[in-house]
């Protein structure tokens, strides 16, 4: 199968409990913000900029877990802000496996080999010894690491194990010099194919998570799937950049940028995503194949919002993940008072201005699943039972790693320019002197 069995079975069974029943609407995946601080100001993100006067607060464990409950969605996917900060995330994601569901674990990266290291030192024994030499060897712990692991640990708090029902999701937009720009820093894109490899190594599930913009190439989405699937990657969620307001107004104020340089529109979207359905065959890619038909631009889909509702520090948000009108006490309050025919795209026509653009999966891709059309039905069940696209070794060969590890990071230009030897690394001045050039003609003006 495509997507392990027990999984799709949850989600399925799921949908069709609430189908008899007639529910007129219901959760299937909670987006779950328990905090939204960031060691990461990502380009097109806004998140830490809509709720920047709250970055200190943050979601009680018990309020997060009553969450899950109070909408009871199988899949729950925990991001932010960067869900590893928050300080009881592993009784969060160990209080959502004893619920029974699955976990979407949202991360930048960063901190997914401390998270690891801790497993390690949680199970440590002299057996373990092997993988430590492992891990060393390929540079993905050190030895002053693996002494740490040897102590054990003791504190009595869960750790995050792997699991058939947990999945990490690696925020990756690109190869490095694309991811790094976007992350707006350098050396992120490295640690975060380290962190999947140490995954990989110890048995956890991963994914990645990409989003396309105005100047992503496709062929680089391409070979950036081609890449992670050859590091033995489980699953894909490739996605459109969609032009919200807080994104917006960062882009405007913070970088001086105009939003349509970065933003894609439909007709965009349509064409960075015409090889979607190809993608589906060669890879693990998550969403329904009704959706990928959406996204290539060959049907529409009308947007069901309320079936990935987000649950955040002020409450449930509406519409929807991307665009905020409101927050609500409870769920089955912002199902009844929201109205949700003001949104979404029906026949081609926007129903709210700000909805014109958006084809994003949190929107769209339970639409696919939800479609009453028998054949769609039969379409994303073929899907799903398909055999699992093989790893695609050959991706190896891809030059991955193509900005600041070989000294072409987007700053290379700011550090050559401020750099008094002018070497930049590599004892050539071009960059420095072309760029000071620049400066000097701008101040002669």
């Amino acid at each position: 199968m495509r997507f392990p069995f027990a999984l799709t079975a949850k989600v399925a069974a799921h949908i069709v409990k609430n189908r008899i029943r007639r529910t007129p609407k219901f959760a299937i995946v909670l987006q779950l913000e328990p905090l939204h601080t960031c060691n990461l100001t990502c380009t097109g993100c806004g998140r830490i900029r809509e709720y920047s006067t709250s970055l200190k607060d943050m979601m009680s464990l018990e309020d997060c877990l009553n969450s899950a409950v109070e909408c009871d969605a199988p899949m729950v996917s925990i991001c932010g802000g960067e869900p590893l900060i928050y300080p009881k995330i592993e009784e969060l994601v160990d209080g959502l496996l004893t619920q029974g569901r699955i976990v979407y674990l949202c991360t930048n990266g960063m901190f997914m080999r401390k998270k690891m290291k801790d497993y390690l030192a949680a199970i440590y024994s002299p057996k373990l010894e092997a993988k430590l030499a492992e891990l060393i060897e390929q540079k993905l712990i050190t030895d002053k690491d693996a002494a740490t692991i040897r102590k054990g640990k003791s504190d009595g708090r869960p750790v995050i194990r792997p699991s058939k029902w947990t999945y990490w999701n690696v925020h990756i937009d690109g190869l490095e010099y694309t991811h790094d720009l976007i992350v707006e820093r350098e050396g992120v894109f490295k640690e975060c194919v380290e962190a999947i490899k140490m995954a990989k190594l110890l048995g956890y599930q991963v994914a990645t998570n990409t989003t396309v913009y105005m100047e992503t190439d496709a062929s680089e989405v391409e070979q950036t799937l081609e890449y992670f699937s050859s590091l033995g990657v489980d699953a894909h969620t490739v996605t459109p950049g969609y032009e919200y307001d807080a994104a917006k107004k960062d882009m405007v104020s913070r970088l001086g940028k105009r939003p349509e340089d970065f933003f894609l529109t439909r007709k965009m979207t349509r064409q960075k995503f015409a090889k979607i359905q190809e993608w589906g065959q060669r890879f693990t890619i998550i969403g329904t194949t009704v959706y990928q038909e959406f996204l290539a631009g060959k049907r529409d889909l009308t947007c069901t919002p309320w079936a990935i509702p987000t649950r955040n520090i002020r409450g449930w948000k509406a519409p929807c993940y991307l665009m905020t009108d409101g927050h609500y006490a409870g769920y089955r309050e912002m199902l009844e008072k929201v109205e949700w025919n003001k949104y979404g795209v029906v026949d081609g026509v926007a129903r709210d201005t700000r909805c014109e653009n958006c084809m994003v999966h949190c929107g769209y891709d339970p639409s696919g699943a939800l479609s009453p059309k028998v054949s769609d039905g039969w379409k994303n069940m073929i899907y799903n039972f398909s055999p699992k696209p093989a790893p695609y070794y050959e991706g190896r060969k891809i030059n991955a790693f193509n900005g600041v590890s070989i000294g072409k990071g987007h700053l290379a230009e700011a550090k050559a320019a401020i750099n008094n030897s002018g070497s930049c690394g590599t004892g050539d001045t071009t960059q420095r002197d072309e760029l000071l050039a620049k400066i000097g003609k701008k101040s002669g003006q």
